[in-house]
């Protein structure tokens, strides 16, 4: 039987060591807290003004005052904000999980706009007990009539509060610091921690430490301010120096006019932007400010080499820049920084949930007040609204990119090398990018041209052949539909001919070499492929498109680099080499093709099928879980070429003593050029070529 026994009971007692302990995974974190809600006190009382329910000072100038006071252990934060009541100071800080910003929002929701509003859980202010014996709050309230408030507490669940002496509306908060944090009380690691958290936070931040001696700073006279505090008042003569005139004679010539200059306590620098570039309309925003930007953020001299301003409203409210930098590294070496914030409060970097994997490659910063944080604003919420945001950055890159290939290709060119690896990348992660970028992925052909996809197959499928007179003409399509019935039942025991288009591909232009040579001899072309993560790349692209495939320019012997030749006749020399071959090298299961080359000067080629290359490189990247690659031997063959002269001499003379000789130098020869050889194989060929070369000098 089911009995209703009231609501559950969370002591101060019991919750709070463990907000002291485990709210925040970052003790440092506080600072971001406590001035977030200095932020949020002066926002308010900004827009009571606007409202009409309160009058500003004409004086008044919004800002967060940090001071660091070493001696007396201490941490100070005041802020010129709307201060508290007595009965708000019982309600939002006795009160643990009590958010005044959810309060203020919920009573003026239809006057005030919740935009850099940050507080949401009321728990920020307890962050201070992390790092502090004891906590004191001085307050005074905008309303009429109120009276100063006095709070402290040890971070025990006691608290004691009585009518204070502070004069000034705002709030004073002062942490007395444990031993573990002093650290928070020297004024370079304060400096450090406030800019990390707080750099584009909408209220002007100022630190300075207690009793620290005057700075002084010179200033022209017209540039005083009324807020400067003047030390001295300075005149500066005029400055001559002696040249030579036109008559070649010396004289006095004014360099510097005489000055009235003033000598003024130093004037305090704010810590942060309160108007970050993201922030504004990219319309508004210059060349070099964006270069700025990105200098003083990431501390990156080197320029990006472009980037992309988020700006949208609706459906969510997002903002943000990504840069491209320089990329052109091994995959496995790139770091970016992409840094998160919520209404120009930092944090984190590189939040998977909502930057796209693939993205984290760049740098740039997000702003996103819809975020749906947990309490210590660390991480994100499981929400599908995430997604969203994922799906609209990752759609708004590929715009970017596809923009700049239609309209700016010969920019997009330059670019390239540097940034494909992010968008092979990003199209193995993402199917929806990888389809949006399908056309506007470029490939470096063997003649160091780019050309996009859809060029590289119209190109491919021109396929050239020559009539009687040596003219090159477009191949004949056969009309299978035309084809003899008998020739129509003869194929239907035979396995579907592969219709694909094949691109291909070079992974080395200096060990292809000889393979490059035959095909621009023959008009023919293929792509650069020599990144690391290419295998993969190629593999996501056959899958997502059926009309072609990707072969290595020595996975086979396209028909184009052969001649026509009489089966019958090619057959017998075949067998012949197979055998002589298979002797000579000791290996019975070696495979051997006989063809007529164009080029006469090839001797043999070692082909190897793309699918067995393909697996060897997966297992070489993914190491298969220590698994041997050798496993999986590759199915190679050994391609002769019946027209050069070395082969014919092997074919006609092949009981001579030098023949296995020439037969092992041949295969090694054709295996250099498809990969390296292994230590011991390279020691024989070397002994190998000097054997041969001594022959000859007899």
């Amino acid at each position: 039987m089911s009995e209703k026994h009231g609501n559950l009971s969370i002591t101060s007692e019991n919750i709070f060591p463990v907000i002291k302990k485990w709210l925040y995974s970052d003790h440092d974190i506080f600072f971001r807290e406590l001035i977030s809600n200095g932020c949020d006190a002066i926002t308010k009382l900004k827009k009571l003004d606007l409202m009409g329910e309160y009058e500003l000072p004409d004086d008044y100038k919004p800002k967060m005052d940090i001071i660091v006071n070493p001696e007396e252990k201490t941490l100070t934060f005041i802020d010129n904000g709307l201060g508290m009541t007595e009965e708000e100071v019982d309600e939002y800080i006795n009160q643990i999980a009590f958010s005044g910003a959810t309060d203020f929002l919920e009573k003026y929701k239809d006057k005030a706009n919740e935009d850099q509003i940050i507080g949401h859980f009321g728990l920020g202010f307890y962050s201070a007990f992390m790092v502090a014996d004891s906590v004191h709050i001085d307050t005074l309230s905008y309303q009429k009539g109120a009276s100063a408030v006095h709070w402290e507490c040890d971070g025990g669940t006691e608290f004691d509060m009585k009518d204070g002496i502070y004069d000034t509306v705002g709030t004073k908060i002062t942490l007395f610091l444990n031993e573990d944090s002093l650290e928070f009380a020297n004024e370079y690691r304060a400096r450090e921690v406030i800019e990390k958290y707080c750099s584009f936070m909408p209220t002007e931040i100022y630190l300075t430490k207690a009793n620290a001696e005057e700075e002084y700073e010179t200033i022209d006279v017209e540039d005083k301010r009324d807020t400067d505090t003047v030390v001295e008042e300075i005149h500066e003569e005029a400055k001559y120096e002696e040249k030579e005139n036109e008559d070649g004679k010396k004289e006095k010539v004014e360099v510097s006019p005489a000055k009235d200059k003033l000598k003024i306590v130093k004037r305090p620098v704010p810590l942060n932007d309160t108007n970050p570039l993201w922030a504004k309309h990219p319309n508004d925003c210059t060349e070099d400010e964006y270069k700025e930007f990105y200098r003083n953020v990431f501390n990156d001299f080197k320029e990006p080499l472009f980037w992309i301003h988020l700006n949208m409203d609706y459906p969510f409210n997002l903002k943000g820049i990504l840069y491209f930098p320089k990329i052109n590294t091994e995959y496995d070496s790139i770091e970016g920084t992409i840094k998160l914030y919520n209404n120009q409060v930092f944090v984190a970097d590189n939040i998977k949930e909502v930057i796209p994997e693939y993205l984290m490659l760049l740098k740039g910063v997000i702003d996103c007040p819809d975020l749906p944080l947990n309490v210590s604003r660390s991480a994100l919420q499981n929400d599908g609204f995430v997604k969203k945001i994922q799906e609209y950055i990752s759609k708004k890159v590929a715009d970017k990119l596809a923009g700049l290939c239609k309209t700016e290709k010969e920019s997009y060119e330059k670019y390239w090398d540097d940034i494909s690896p992010f968008i092979k990348f990003g199209c193995l992660k993402d199917e929806k990018f990888c389809d949006r970028m399908n056309d506007y992925i470029l490939f470096k052909d063997i003649d160091d041209k780019y050309v996009t996809l859809p060029e590289l197959l119209v190109k491919e499928e021109k396929e050239e052949a020559t009539d009687e007179d040596g003219n090159k003409v477009e191949a004949e399509v056969v009309d299978d539909d035309k084809s003899d019935a008998n020739d129509k039942s003869d194929d239907e025991s035979k396995e579907p001919e592969d219709t694909r288009t094949v691109v291909y591909y070079v992974t080395d232009k200096e060990q292809q070499g000889q393979y490059i040579k035959m095909f621009k001899e023959q008009g023919l072309t293929a792509v650069i492929l020599d990144h690391n993560i290419d295998t993969s790349f190629i593999s996501q692209l056959e899958q997502r498109n059926e009309t072609y495939k990707f072969a290595r320019i020595d996975a086979d012997v396209t028909d184009s680099l052969v001649e026509e030749t009489d089966d019958k006749e090619l057959e017998e020399t075949t067998t012949a080499l197979t055998e002589i071959f298979k002797k000579a090298l000791s290996n019975d299961n070696l495979d051997v093709k006989v063809t007529k080359f164009k080029n006469k000067d090839v001797a043999s080629m070692l082909t190897v099928s793309e699918e067995s290359r393909r697996m060897q490189d997966m297992m070489k990247m993914y190491n298969m879980y220590g698994m041997d690659p050798n496993m999986f031997p590759s199915s190679s063959t050994l391609v002769l070429n019946a027209n050069n002269e070395l082969v014919e001499y092997i074919l006609n003379n092949k009981d001579n003593e030098n023949v296995d000789l020439f037969c092992q130098q041949l295969y090694d020869l054709a295996s250099i050029a498809n990969a390296p050889l292994a230590p011991e194989e390279m020691t024989k060929f070397i002994e190998r070529s000097n054997k041969i070369m001594m022959l000859l000098a007899k």
